[in-house]
């Protein structure tokens, strides 16, 4: 078998088999296939397309291109929950503890933040001395002690993926369905996982601002991992405006922990109870989701999920002083508000650009190599449809370098569109559920 038949057959609208793309794959990690070879397939790829079966292939041949956790001598179903990102998208840090009260075991493996989007590793270390770096062994020491861990991708998972997005990254093929979920598939399968929920958005603050892109996406990765064997659903949720009132590594710590308390935004406590219903159902400590979003209220309200927080922030070495004091949190030096130009109801917001003020303040990256503010952050204090009066506040700015003030607060001014008569209609937070059927 050789790379150049196979990029050729893939130019010309070819369907690979399993053991094609299994070979290119090992053979790339390998490094017996150079870059500009593998350069050539990802583009014929991007442009001709890849069917289910070859991205159940590909999903297969990135799995297993490293270690696949074996948890089987941990009690329980492993179920976790991934989220596509957006502005305000805490949910991880809310259901995971749920679910773990719940007694679901949750092998979370997540990300950083890179663009508009936050990351749940970087919200976490803004609790001081929070280790997202634990080796697979202490990070099965911390699952079957409390239910629930907490880390990045390690060198042994999927390793293909890391190369081959890097990859993709330099070379223009990052916006393909196909390669989308055979990255965030194959990550996702190496934990070891029973079931999968989905958080795949859309709107001005997603990767997927069409709809019918997040649906087409959602149901390539609900197939992708049914075909591997696995119980999946997406949910198809709204990103249009930002999840909660707060963006910002320490301000959104503060933000989950008012939800596990009992209170907190609406918007978000309803998600991450959402989310966390699915995950009962998926992982059969219930029999259907309204059943799960009852045991989700009902652990928030007793205060077994905030426990549960506490015990996992503990476990991996962070200050859990915050957990009762969050005051302790990096905390901005400054804050200044940006306010409405003109009086009437909030018609749109560009959250996207929401995002990309809050990394020029320090609270995001554009390179990897950026450091974060932990301290930096947006408070929101209007939603889609709010009426609001000429002066009154939009958003606050909690900042630490004046120099970047007046680029944020422009790009966050020029975020809301301010109209004469309220919205015709604002879309429901959860738009569709793909997959999970409860019959």
């Amino acid at each position: 078998m050789r790379a150049v038949d196979l990029i050729r057959k893939k130019r010309d609208s070819g369907e690979h088999s399993r053991d094609e793309i299994a070979f290119l794959v090992a053979s790339y990690t390998r490094g017996e296939i150079p870059e500009y070879q593998m350069s050539a397939w990802l583009m014929a790829a991007w442009l001709r397309g890849l069917n289910r079966a070859e991205i159940t292939f590909l999903t297969e041949a990135m799995l297993h291109s490293g270690e696949v956790l074996d948890l089987s001598d941990i009690p329980g179903q492993k179920v976790d929950k991934h989220s596509t990102g957006g502005v305000g998208d805490k949910t991880s840090l809310i259901l995971a503890p749920i679910v773990a009260a719940g007694g679901l075991t949750v092998p979370m493996i997540s990300g950083r933040g890179l663009g508009h989007t936050g990351g749940t590793l970087d919200k976490l270390e803004a609790i001081s001395g929070f280790n997202t770096s634990l080796t697979l062994e202490e990070f099965r020491r911390v699952l079957r002690t409390c239910g629930m861990g907490l880390i990045g991708q390690t060198a042994e998972i999927a390793p293909a993926d890391k190369k081959i997005y890097a990859l993709r990254d330099a070379t223009g093929t990052v916006e393909n369905i196909g390669l989308i979920c055979a990255s965030i598939m194959s990550k996702k399968m190496a934990e070891g996982l029973d079931a999968l929920v989905l958080d795949v958005k859309t709107g001005s603050g997603a990767f997927m601002k069409r709809k019918e892109d997040a649906e087409a996406l959602a149901e390539v990765m609900v197939e992708t991992g049914q075909r591997m064997g696995k119980r999946v659903v997406a949910l198809i949720t709204d990103m249009g405006q930002p999840l909660g009132r707060m963006a910002g590594h320490s301000n959104e710590i503060r933000e989950c922990l008012e939800v596990l308390s009992g209170s907190g935004p609406a918007d978000l406590r309803e998600l991450s109870i959402e989310l966390s219903a699915w995950m009962f159902f998926l992982g059969g400590k219930t029999s259907d989701v309204a059943a799960g979003r009852e045991l989700a209220s009902g652990l928030i309200a007793s205060g077994a999920a905030f426990q549960k927080f506490r015990q996992v922030v503990e476990l991996q070495g962070g200050d859990v002083r915050v957990i009762d004091e969050p005051q302790r949190l990096a905390q901005a030096r400054s804050a200044a508000h940006v306010t409405s130009s003109g009086s009437g109801f909030v018609a749109s917001i560009n959250c996207e650009n929401l995002g990309t003020a809050l990394a020029i303040l320090g609270g995001g990256r554009a390179t990897k190599e950026d450091r974060i503010d932990h301290a930096v952050g947006l408070e929101f204090h209007q939603r889609v449809g709010s009426r609001v009066e000429k002066g009154q506040p939009l958003a606050t700015i909690h900042y630490n370098a004046d120099a970047m003030l007046a680029e944020a607060g422009a790009l966050i001014a020029a975020s809301y569109e301010i109209s004469a008569e309220p919205p015709k209609s604002i879309p429901p937070l959860i738009l569709r559920v793909i997959g999970g059927s409860e019959s």
